[in-house]
Formats: C-alpha cells, structure tokens, sequence
C-alpha cells in the first residue's frame, strides 16, 4: 500500500509511465517527460488531485492539451489508489482516491501513531534553527514571540521531515548594547545605596533595570561600589547580563520554547577561535581592506552596493564581524547543513551582505536561510495597544501569555505568513467559542477523545474494526483531510514558512466538525458513532481514533497542547 507521505509522488511516476507508453504506442509523438505535474486543485470538487502534465507537453507535441490528456489517461496504469482518471478542459487529468484507499489508510494511520506524516527529505542532513536571540538587555516583547513560534515550529517541522536539528540562542553579551546595560545597571545600583547616578542617554529605562540592581543587591550588598566617577566593576553588567538571561530563559520555557545550545558572542573571540579563523581566511582571499583607519569587507567586489566596515578605527569588530564569523563557525566547526536564521524584518538590509560574506568564506550560500518576520501589533477592544521598548513602556511576552496563554498565543502568531503584518486580537484570543480558531481547533480534539473515552465506558474500543465499514461521505472526507498533513509539513519545510500548519489544523477540526455535524442530524452524536452494530461502531471508532492522532501531531508540531477536555 502506498504511505500518505509518497502518494503524490506516485501519481507523478503514473502519469510519466503513461506519457512513456502513449509515446510508445505512437498516440504521442517523442516529448521529454517532466518530472512533477500532479497537485491539489484549487477547488475540491474536481477531484483530490489534478495532473497538468497535458498543458506542459501540448506545445511539445504539436497537439490541443485535450487531446494530449486523453492520450495519457488512454495509457495510465489502473491503480489501487485512485479512481479512473477524468479528462477536463482545458486539459486537466483529475483524480479521485479510491475508496478502499481511503479507509485502508485509517489502519495506516493507527499502525504509525505519531510518527504518521514523518518524511525523509532531510535523512543524514543536520539543520540548526537560531531563533529570538534578543539582546539580553530587556524582557522578551510580544515580537520576541512571534520569532519565538515561527523558529520553534520551523524546527519541529525539519524534525518531522527526517533533519537532525539543533535550536539555538545567540547571546549578544559583547558590544556596545552590552556596555550600555552594564553602565544602566550600575547607575540604578547606585541610586539603591542613595547616590545621585544618571543613566546614560541611550541606557534602559524600564522598571525591570531597578529589580536586577535590587536582586545583585540582595545578593551581594555594597560590593559593586566604586568610588564616584570610578568605571563599574565588569562583573557587575557580566551578574545583569546572567540574571537577564535567566529570566528570558524562564519566559520561552512558559512559551514551550527550549534551546539545545545558549552560544555566547564572546566565545566567538578566543584565541584562535572563529573571529581570527574567519577574518584570516578573508584576508588571504584578498577580500579585506584597509581603509580610513578601518578594516572593510570588499563586498562591492562581490556584487554588493558597498563595501562593509567589519573592524572600525578604534579597533573594535563590529556586529558585522561577528555574524560573519558566527555563521563561519556554524558551517565549518559545527558542520551544519542547512542554518535558518529567525530574524526580524528590521534586519532586511543585512541578508543580502552577510550571505555574501558567506560565499566570500567559499560556503555555498544556498544553505544559509533567512526568514524574516514582521512585527506584531496587539488590538484590544480595536485600539492597538503601544509598544514603547526603548521607552520602558512594552508589553512583554509574559504579559500576553498571562491573558492568553502560550496556546493561543503560538497559534495567532503562527497564523500569518512571517512577511505579513499582523494584528494580535487580544479578545479574540480568549473567547469560549467556535469564532476562536485556537478554541474551535482543540475542542475537536477534546470532542475526539470525549468520543472514545465514552465509548471505553461502555466496554467499545477501536480494535477489531472493520475499516470498509466506513463508506459514508461525511467519513471517507475525514480521512482525505487526514492524509494531507504529509504535504502540509513538505510543503513547510520546502519554503521554510509554518504558516499553513495552523490553517491545515482548521481545515481538519472542520472536516471532524462536519463529520460529528452529519450524525448531529440525526440525533445524539454518540449513539450514531456507536450503533446497534458492534463491528460499525468499532470501525467508525478507528477513524475517531486515528482522526485524534493526526490533530495531535498538528498540535504538537506548534507547539499546543491536545487537551482531552475543555
């Protein structure tokens, strides 16, 4: 039997096989064959897949794509898994999965469990997904968590997809920001012991500033002080910086987010570590230049509009630099196949020349991704909500998660393509009802297990069903909705964008909604999921089970919880 995730596979080599024998019956002239032309139509009711292989070879073969897709259905190998193949205008081959098909794949579905919808795009390969990496000089913001849901999703999905990944935070504890919170902090430090200390001018105004310089306080006392006008002791912004990470460390946990790797900036700058590694081997490619005092990256050379400073006058690399040696120790020390960068769209004017750099350092450029994502805006009662973070007035991740919770949160986040705005419904997000697309999702999953458990009570459980039992329209379209998830996590994984996750969950609790609707009609759902006829119950049982285990994994790959009750 063909697994879900090779199906339209399958009927791609089913439709080159008939072009091949049609060629060779003389009913098509010599064409080359392409390689992929079966996909899902735009409307459903042509049938489950429609190959466009006719309108591809009608020029090639001198003939009307009718004429070309009737050739190929006349040669098209009968097949388990599909009905006969309809020609349609203009040229469409439409195909409709079998019946049998359909409810063989329910035992498919319950023998795989949760690993169901599992690929093998990415067997042998390693991945690293670097995601967030916010300064740790502030709490997380609400744009944080978007990063946070598309990087974290992004890596479950490359995990489904057969990639060894690695999620990782990049910790930004050296540079000027770096600085910059250390002076803040010892100002507020000073001003708990009754000095007057002002911050600096582009310091961290926030409240969160005080309770650090209250807890090295309660923890270390005066230690920290210096004579006035004396520089603050290192250790004192190295404390901040560890207390800072600690809390954002604690917020991505409560947002279901945990990192296999915390890599810091500075380590990028041990002897003979990545940063003099990287420039070196730039250097002898003759790509670095000095120039007005400053050390620059020729990356005009390289097809840029400009050259890039990567070591300035004073001495000291710029974020630039470090980047580019980061990404250096990524591909080489580590050995990564495929890096994804999680970035905001703030940072568009650096992907074109860190990628660069990367093909400077000969790293083929191709496997460095960079997704972008734009900023959130937060809606209450339709006002918007300001965000202020240089202001100290920001509505941080932990504040949207204690009024909407990490579900519905990763869900809303997840919604909309990266590169779209978006608008964070913040009433929406708490509603008790089906307008609540987080709600609508996870009671289906509640409903689902509601049903079994029910039917447990009554001493009924799935095994021994007999799934050619299921041949109602409301429950073979369940199970067509099931077997999309395969196509759903490739067609994630290939464009590196999660967004159709959360819409493919809708589209399945409401093909269940649909299918427990249909017995609605007719009176108590339960009473028509179990019947009279033990063998039908137990076979309609199997496909609420199995219709459980594919909601799950959706839930699951976004990282939410299948509540069994709500």
């Amino acid at each position: 039997m063909i697994p879900a995730r090779n199906l339209r596979r399958h009927l791609d080599t089913l439709v080159a096989s008939a072009i091949e024998r049609a060629i060779a019956a003389g009913d098509l002239p010599e064409v080359a064959i392409p390689a992929e032309t079966v996909e899902r139509p735009k409307d459903p009711s042509h049938g489950d897949y429609a190959s466009t292989a006719a309108l591809r070879l009608a020029r090639a073969a001198m003939r009307p794509p009718l004429a070309v897709a009737e050739a190929i259905a006349k040669h098209l190998e009968r097949d388990e898994t599909i009905e006969a193949p309809r020609v349609a205008p203009p040229g469409f081959l439409n195909f409709r999965l079998a019946s049998t098909y359909l409810q063989d794949q329910v035992d498919a579905v319950l023998r795989e469990g949760a690993t169901f919808a599992d690929l093998d795009l990415g067997t042998g390969k390693r991945a690293q997904v670097e995601f967030v990496s916010a300064n740790p000089t502030g709490p997380l913001h609400v744009g944080n968590g978007r990063g946070a849901a598309i990087g974290d999703t992004l890596a479950s999905l490359l995990e489904a997809a057969g990639y060894e990944v690695e999620r990782e935070y990049y910790v930004n504890d050296a540079g000027t920001q770096a600085e910059v919170f250390a002076e803040t902090l010892y100002a507020r430090y000073q001003q708990l012991f009754g000095r007057e200390a002002e911050i600096p001018p582009e310091g961290y105004p926030g409240a969160y500033m005080i309770e650090i310089a209250e807890q090295i306080r309660a923890e270390a006392g005066d230690r920290y002080l210096r004579p006035p006008g004396e520089a603050p002791d290192p250790e004192l912004g190295e404390r901040g910086i560890a207390i800072m990470l600690e809390r954002i460390r604690a917020t991505l946990e409560r947002f279901g987010v945990r990192y296999d790797r915390w890599y810091s900036e500075r380590s990028l700058y041990r002897p003979d570590g990545p940063y003099e590694q990287a420039m070196a081997l730039l250097r002898e490619r003759g790509f670095l230049v000095e120039r007005e005092g400053a050390l620059w990256f020729a990356s005009s050379e390289l097809g840029e509009s400009k050259d890039n400073v990567v070591v300035r006058s004073d001495g000291r690399p710029t974020y630039y630099a470090s980047d580019i040696a980061y990404h250096f120790e990524k591909f080489t020390e580590r050995g990564f196949d495929l890096v994804i960068d999680v970035w905001g769209a703030d940072h568009h004017g650096h992907v074109s020349r860190l990628k660069t750099a990367v093909g400077a350092l000969g790293i083929d450029p191709a496997r460095l991704h960079i997704l972008l994502y734009q900023l959130v805006t937060l809606k209450r009662g339709g006002e918007v909500v300001r965000l202020s973070k240089r202001g100290g007035d920001i509505i941080t991740l932990d504040e949207l998660l204690d009024e909407v919770g990490p579900d519905a949160a990763r869900f809303f986040f997840l919604q909309r393509s990266p590169g779209a705005q978006m608008d964070f419904d913040l009433d929406l997000a708490v509603k008790q009802s089906n307008e609540n697309p987080v709600y609508y999702v996870q009671y289906a999953h509640a409903r689902l297990s509601s049903i079994l458990q029910r039917a447990a009570e009554q001493g009924l459980t799935p095994e021994g069903g007999d799934v050619r039992r299921l041949d109602q329209p409301h429950e073979l379209a369940l199970v067509r909705e099931m077997l999309k998830l395969p196509e759903v996590i490739e067609s994630c994984v290939t464009t590196f964008e999660p967004h159709p996750l959360p819409q493919y969950a809708l589209d399945l609790a409401t093909a269940f909604h649909a299918f427990n609707d249909a017995f609605k009609q007719q009176g108590d759902p339960l009473l028509k999921v179990i019947t009279g006829d033990e063998q039908l119950s137990r076979a309609r049982l199997k496909l609420v089970a199995a219709a459980r285990i594919v909601l799950a994994r959706v839930l699951g790959l976004m990282g939410m919880s299948a509540p069994d009750r709500m």
